[in-house]
């Protein structure tokens, strides 16, 4: 079983996994964006972002399968994921092999989005690389919160300005008892 996490950047993904974890403690937290940074080290990445990378949407799929068919845990990703043709990839690969997967997606407001994203620190010691990592990820709100009415039927749309607390035990009630 997969949990994936979506949101826009600064909607809590990392923050409701953190949350999850301690409570559902057999599961194991994948962070596909560490793919991505594995493949900006070997390859360029011509639009800046990774999940373009025909190669990263592949490997984000197989390790999730391998993942849970290797160790038979759950998975708890949080990751975004907006691109209508992007989502078909990847959770086509999962439901292809078998792997339930529950898609739950943190609405925000652009203004807490925007605070998120001002409070984080991406590149302590580095002022202008912290300003590009926060323009870039400003400029994708929009997108990631238009993308909503694209997601697939099943997506659970979850109130991500709650409290983590709150947000995992709505998580866990909707995943189930036995989980």
């Amino acid at each position: 079983m997969i949990v994936w996490v979506n949101g826009a950047f600064g909607s809590g993904k990392t923050t409701l996994v953190d949350e999850l974890r301690p409570r559902w403690p057999e599961a194991l937290v994948y962070d596909p964006e560490l793919v991505g940074f594995v493949l900006r080290e070997i390859v360029d990445v011509p639009t800046g972002d990774f999940q373009d990378l025909r190669l990263w949407r592949r490997q984000v799929a197989d390790l999730a399968v391998g993942l849970v068919e290797e160790y038979r845990r759950p998975l708890l990703v949080p990751m975004t994921l907006v691109n209508p043709r992007y989502v078909g990839e990847i959770f086509g690969v999962l439901r292809d092999a078998g792997v339930d997967v529950h898609h739950f997606y943190l609405k925000v407001s652009r203004k807490i989005l925007e605070q998120r994203i001002d409070g984080r620190s991406f590149f302590p010691g580095d002022p202008d690389r912290e300003e590009q990592v926060r323009r870039w990820a400003k400029d994708r709100i929009e997108a990631c919160m238009a993308t909503a009415d694209t997601l697939p039927g099943s997506t659970v749309f979850l109130d991500g300005e709650l409290a983590p607390r709150e947000l995992a035990d709505e998580v866990l009630t909707r995943i189930g008892p036995g989980r």
